[in-house]
């Protein structure tokens, strides 16, 4: 009986009914009285054959019962509806036979609207397709139309100007090609001197440091003098197609995008030459780490201080000349744009050095001076000037030690404690505009963390044996934990990705 059941509502019948009742009433006024009469005919023969597959049903019902099963409901429920006139009418083919044809039947209705819709839908998407062929077929030809004008006015003004013969042309754009070759060669010249200058200083202090025995010392510079005065007076701005200040300006975000990258270079190259520098002189990897973040946390406060010094001196030389509708905040801009190289790099440098041999937190033993990572507190003044001179300056973020792990701006090292919510020192500071945080920076997590200030760990020379304290300090060597943010199973391959870098300095090796 439930194999019957389910056959029965597999086919749908009643949704048949409905359709069949439904497309009836739509068409019933267009329909002729024939029509009508057969519409409702097949309703009815449909409707029969439900019935009869119904009282099947009931009389399986009954006999599950036994003899005098679904008796008293009969009596109660079918019998006076009997009584009053209610008949089915059964065909002549079997029970089988009548669900196959109630299937059939609704699975064609069901292709044929199925069929009906596609049709209507491809049409009106033929239709849509008409139109836009028309509508571009009609701009092709206003286009061509205004094309024939265009060559005729052209043609019609090119016989009063003085016209090119193909062999100056040729000579022209070979000699465009050539400038441009040109323009390529020294862009990579003007790279390759930068890069050349910082080697060669880097080579400088390590020659120094493997002859003397100590780091090269630091000569304090000459004020650099001031040539804003002089430049400003020559200085005329030219208003561009956007606003120096506007956040969407080409300066902005290229200038932007590539301080960024140089950022993410000086943390994962120029910080590990500084780790193997401090090495040299203190095992302490805790006291290293510090000191790395202390110096690019003071590279950008002093940059920071001496470019808004910078800025009020152009604004002030420029309110004597400027005139226009353009604002004055747009010229100094334009100006500060034009003239970033207006850096005292030495100063600035020297300042940083300062400042951390009156730091408290940080240490370096007595034959040692924070003067040994001056190309690295160098190249930090450099980006800490150029991020600060954009419309839209990039700075670090404010840090202490103690302070709640925030993970918007900083992710932990491999060596934290993960469940520790607290700092206990940084490696390297966040960077930020405004108060969008554009690259993260590291710290570590400790439990127990405090404000206070660390403990000095021994000196490097205490903690060599007898044996090598006789050596010279270029010749010592010390323990190969490396100051990377990550599992020091990587170290040898962090190492490798640079060896041209690696070669350019074969006293590292000593």
């Amino acid at each position: 009986m439930a194999e019957s059941l389910r056959r029965l509502v597999n086919i749908g019948t009643f949704s048949v009914l409905q359709d069949k009742l439904e497309k009836w009433i739509s068409d019933y006024y267009v329909n002729s009285c024939d029509q009508n009469s057969a519409r409702c005919c097949e309703i009815i023969e449909l409707n029969a054959k439900v019935q009869g597959q119904l009282f099947k049903l009931l009389s399986l019902c009954a006999q599950e019962g036994g003899l005098y099963g679904g008796t008293n409901i009969i009596k109660s429920r079918l019998l006076p509806w009997l009584g009053q006139n209610f008949f089915t009418s059964g065909g002549a083919v079997t029970a089988d036979t009548s669900l196959s044809v109630l299937a059939e039947a609704a699975a064609k209705d069901r292709e044929l609207a199925d069929l009906q819709d596609m049709y209507e839908k491809s049409m009106n998407e033929l239709e849509a397709d008409l139109k836009d062929f028309q509508v571009e077929n009609q701009d092709l030809k206003d286009e061509l139309q205004e094309t024939k004008i265009e060559l005729d006015r052209s043609m019609r003004s090119s016989t009063s100007d003085k016209m090119f013969t193909e062999l100056e042309v040729k000579d022209l754009k070979r000699k465009l090609a050539d400038a441009h070759d040109e323009i390529s060669r020294m862009r990579i010249r003007c790279g390759l001197v930068d890069d050349y200058e910082r080697k060669i200083q880097t080579l400088k202090d390590e020659l120094y440091f493997s002859t003397v025995g100590k780091p090269r010392p630091v000569s304090l510079p000459d004020p650099m003098p001031d040539y804003s005065e002089t430049y400003v007076s020559s200085y005329r701005y030219k208003p561009g197609m956007t606003s120096p200040l506007s956040i969407d300006d080409t300066v902005q975000r290229i200038r932007q995008q590539n301080l960024i990258a140089r950022f993410n270079d000086m943390f994962a190259q120029d910080r590990l030459d500084a780790m193997d520098t401090l090495r040299r002189y203190s095992d302490d990897h805790e006291n290293n780490q510090r000191i790395i973040f202390a110096a690019i946390s003071e590279a950008f406060s002093a940059a920071r201080t001496s470019f808004r010094q910078f800025k009020m001196k152009t604004r002030a030389n420029l309110a004597k000349t400027h005139y226009g509708p353009e604002t004055l905040e747009e010229a100094v801009q334009d100006y500060i744009n034009r003239n970033t190289d207006l850096v005292d790099t030495p100063g600035l440098t020297a300042d940083v050095i300062r400042a951390l041999n009156r730091n408290p937190k940080i240490f370096l033993p007595s034959d040692a001076t924070f003067a040994i990572i001056q190309p690295f507190i160098r190249e930090a003044v450099k980006l800490a000037w150029q991020m600060s001179a954009l419309a839209h300056p990039l700075d670090t973020a404010v840090a202490t030690d103690a302070e709640l792990f925030d993970e918007n701006k900083y992710r932990r090292s491999y060596d934290s404690e993960y469940t520790a919510p607290l700092v206990n020192h940084h490696i390297w500071p966040a960077l930020m505009q405004g108060t969008r945080v554009v690259v993260k920076g590291e710290s570590v997590t400790r439990r127990g963390a405090s404000l206070s200030t660390p403990r000095r760990g021994r000196s490097p020379t205490r903690s060599l044996s007898p044996g090598l304290r006789s050596l010279s300090p270029g010749l010592r060597t010390f323990s190969p934990v490396r100051s990377r943010s990550i599992s020091p199973s990587r170290y040898a391959r962090a190492r490798s990705a640079s060896p041209f870098r690696r070669s350019l300095s074969p006293l590292r090796a000593i």
